[in-house]
């Protein structure tokens, strides 16, 4: 199966083409992505097409569209889902969503893996899995109650994602690991959307919702 995936749910823009052959192709921003400004509607689509031809793949030798669909900014997820959406419609093809946190959980080393995605309003979006999936049903929380939680979880969580980073002294006080801020473990891998996507049903385009996980910050009239 070739798949197309990408990731907007956080500041920085990750997008992979995997080739049914298991060669991938992938565009990975740096760590320090995250902390900037996002850059979703410029970055998209020519990592799109730039992976494609790397790729050597055009759109009829796609299988799938895979899309990272939260929780995560508002902004951000409209921009991936909305791009999504218009890419399967004209290719004629099913979207295949995937939960953010699982993907960012994919690439943590550890035992029992801890997501963060900032959630803004000093909140994180929040999870914790293991290597058989998903230990809790995803969450937003503050940051206290988020690191006591993973704290009784017991012994060998680790961190990582932007809320990680932003909040590194009260997990690392918790006694919860937490990756280096260069770490790619940081960045939410379009190569885990589409590998993850493989084992998701596909769904029409108009089904496929982003997983805000509350009330957006922003509100369209």
């Amino acid at each position: 199966m070739n798949v197309v995936g990408f990731d907007t749910s956080t500041n920085a823009t990750s997008v992979c083409v995997l080739r049914a052959d298991g060669h991938s192709f992938e565009h990975v921003p740096e760590p320090g992505r995250l902390l900037e400004r996002p850059g979703h509607a410029a970055e998209l689509m020519p990592a799109v097409a730039r992976l494609m031809a790397d790729a050597g793949l055009s759109w009829p030798d796609v299988d799938a569209i895979a899309v990272g669909v939260g929780p995560g900014t508002f902004t951000g997820l409209r921009i991936g889902i909305a791009t999504a959406r218009a890419l399967a419609g004209a290719s004629g093809l099913e979207l295949r969503p995937v939960s953010s946190l699982a993907a960012l959980a994919e690439g943590i080393d550890g035992e029992l893996r801890l997501p963060l995605i900032d959630a803004r309003r000093g909140e994180l979006f929040a999870g914790l899995y293991d290597r058989d999936g998903a230990v809790w049903e995803r969450f937003v929380a503050a940051p206290e109650e988020v690191a006591e939680r993973a704290h009784a979880a017991g012994p060998g969580v680790r961190a990582a994602g932007d809320g990680s980073i932003r909040f590194r002294r009260v997990f690392e006080a918790a006694g919860i690991g937490v990756d280096a801020d260069a770490s790619g473990s940081h960045v939410v891998r379009a190569l885990h959307v589409c590998r993850l996507a493989r084992n998701v049903p596909g769904e029409p385009p108009e089904k496929v919702l982003p997983d805000y996980l509350r009330a957006p910050d922003a509100q369209i009239p």
